[in-house]
């Protein structure tokens, strides 16, 4: 009687019999176990791929659980991918499949495939897809050791789909013209930079490091150009000068070498030393001559790379060589100091000033000959550079268009730059001000700015 009462009621409400309900629990939990699969194998595809090989191979040295297993996987990338692929897609599949016939015992075929697109879709992207990526990748290197071993039994579970499907995009990818392999740099210079400017920012990192380790970066795409002293600044001794004179020369220019011509600075033979020059003159056998202690110079072109010059001023033990343009004609030197300074940063000597003396937080001096890239980057500003300058006074005649005089001012872009200190036609100094408000183009302004304050005499 009880038993016929209640298959009565179950056919009023047309409820499915116990056995259906058995179905249903345990469709719901194989979709939930299908659920995490998907997020499984999607946040193991970031977690594996965003991973820095230096870093796999940092964990391995320090004999981490797992980072041998996640070298093993990543050493052959393209299977990996194959592998992760596959085993979203069964899981996805066999989702959608168990979710359609789940609906299918309640709603009509219609309902069933449009209440399981929705659902499932849905399900899948937040809790198979968005979520579990969205962790790896704030927990790349823990969740990609922690997967590395199960990936791997997924690999060998799905070995035979792993590699007929992977002999099988291999194929359509030569045909195409594609690699068959997936390809990348160990570790790019962006990749470095970042970790660079991410180490300054944790504290790993001190400012004056991270500026150096940015020099050395700038240094592969310096040309001599951009580093030599330019001839206007050249001391150098005539071949016919005697030892006392070349001496006396050092002595007073502050150098340790200077270069010795003949004629002019534009025949340049060779560079001597205030050591060679004193022992000629306190232990020669005859009568000191300036000739016997010249060595030879390198002359380079201004366009050649600075990252090859120091290798092969290091090969043949040079101190200084020559710049000369494409006509012969010199136009500066380079010394192994000069070099090193690109990428240390500026060594003075004595009273010698800075190129930059910052006198507020965005107010600077700045030597004429200093390199644009270095104004932008010690003000944070955004000068143009140009093919016919390279240097602040380069950029200021270009402005102007003509001779400038002490006093004058030019706006460029929220950057006021007056000028300190002109030395007959040539720019000397000049007070940069990075304004609060950007300027709407450029001005050039007469004496009328009053009397041009004066820097120290060794400001230039």
């Amino acid at each position: 009687m009880g038993l016929s009462s209640s298959t009565l009621a179950a056919d009023l409400l047309q409820l499915p019999m116990p056995g259906d309900n058995t179905i249903t629990i345990l469709g719901i939990v194989a979709i939930l176990v299908l659920v995490g699969l998907s997020a499984f194998f999607s946040s193991s595809e970031i977690a594996m791929f965003s991973l820095p090989q230096h870093r796999v191979d940092s964990l391995v040295d320090e004999g981490v659980t797992g980072a041998k297993t996640i070298r093993s996987m990543t050493e052959n990338p393209h299977r990996l991918l194959v592998t992760i692929l596959v085993g979203n897609n069964i899981v996805n599949v066999a989702m959608t499949s168990i979710a359609t016939a789940l609906f299918a015992m309640y709603l009509s075929r219609g309902q069933a495939v449009l209440a399981t697109t929705l659902g499932i879709t849905t399900l899948v992207l937040i809790f198979g897809e968005s979520a579990p990526k969205s962790y790896a990748v704030e927990n790349t290197e823990s969740w990609a050791l922690r997967i590395a071993r199960p990936l791997k039994l997924s690999e060998y579970a799905l070995y035979p789909l792993v590699v007929l499907f992977d002999y099988i995009v291999k194929g359509l990818n030569k045909v195409i013209g594609g690699s068959a392999a997936i390809e990348s740099t160990y570790v790019t210079r962006d990749e470095i930079q970042d970790i660079i400017e991410t180490g300054e920012r944790e504290g790993v990192i001190e400012e004056e490091e991270r500026e150096m380790l940015d020099r050395i970066f700038r240094f592969n795409n310096t040309i001599a150009k951009e580093v030599m002293t330019p001839r206007l600044d050249v001391t150098a001794v005539a071949k016919e000068s005697s030892v006392e004179e070349a001496i006396e020369t050092c002595i007073q220019a502050d150098h340790e070498r200077v270069p010795v011509y003949e004629g002019n600075l534009d025949n340049i033979i060779g560079v001597v030393t205030v050591r060679d020059l004193v022992r000629e003159l306190r232990y020669s056998e005859g009568e000191p001559s300036l000739e016997r202690v010249v060595k030879p110079t390198l002359h380079v072109p201004e366009s050649k790379n600075a990252d090859e010059l120091l290798a092969e001023m290091q090969d043949n033990r040079l101190q200084m060589v020559t710049v000369i343009d494409e006509f012969g004609t010199t136009e500066g030197i380079i010394t192994l100091e000069d070099m090193v300074e690109e990428i240390v940063g500026e060594i003075l000597e004595g009273d010698e000033s800075a190129p930059v003396e910052f006198i507020e937080e965005n107010v600077a001096v700045v030597q004429g000959e200093v390199n644009i890239d270095e104004v932008n980057d010690l003000l944070d500003i955004d000068l143009p550079e140009g093919e016919e300058f390279e240097t602040l006074a380069g950029f200021v005649f270009n402005r102007a268009g003509r001779l400038v005089e002490e006093g004058e001012e030019i706006e460029f872009d929220g950057v006021r730059i007056r000028i300190e200190r002109v030395d007959n036609t040539r720019i000397m100094s000049a007070r940069v001000t990075v304004l609060d408000v950007a300027g709407g183009g450029e001005v050039v302004a007469d004496d009328e700015a009053g009397e041009a304050e004066t820097p120290p005499d060794d400001a230039a």
